[in-house]
C-alpha cells in the first residue's frame, strides 16, 4: 500500500540545477518529487541505458511460449523442442550482463 504524501516542502534552486534534477528524474522514469526523496534518503537509483530492446525480445519469446503453451493445452501439439527459447534467453541474458557490467 502506497503512503499518502500529505506534506508539502519548498525549497530555493537555480534554474540550471532544476533542469538538471528535471532530466534525471525523467532519465530515471521518476517523477521529480520520487527522484529528490529517494536522492535525499540515500537511496540507489540505477539507470541503464539500452534495456528497451531487450525488454521487446522478452516479451516477443513471451508470447510464443503462451502460444506454445496454449496449443499444448489444446492437444494440436504434443511436444515442443525449446532449444531456440533456450538460446533467446541466454542472449537476453548475456546482453543485460553486458549492460549492467556484471560478472558471470
Amino acid at each position: 500500500m502506497e503512503k499518502l504524501k500529505d506534506k508539502k516542502f519548498a525549497f530555493r534552486v537555480r534554474e540550471c540545477d532544476l533542469n538538471q534534477i528535471r532530466l534525471k528524474a525523467k532519465r530515471a522514469k521518476m517523477t521529480v518529487t520520487d527522484y529528490l526523496v529517494a536522492s535525499a534518503l540515500g537511496k540507489d537509483i540505477v539507470v541503464i541505458d539500452g534495456v528497451e530492446p531487450l525488454i521487446g525480445q522478452m516479451k516477443a519469446v513471451g508470447k510464443n511460449l503462451n502460444q506454445l503453451t496454449t496449443l499444448a493445452h489444446m492437444g494440436r501439439i504434443q511436444a515442443v523442442r525449446l532449444d531456440e527459447v533456450r538460446e533467446a534467453f541466454g542472449d537476453i541474458a548475456a546482453a543485460l550482463r553486458d549492460l549492467t557490467g556484471e560478472v558471470k
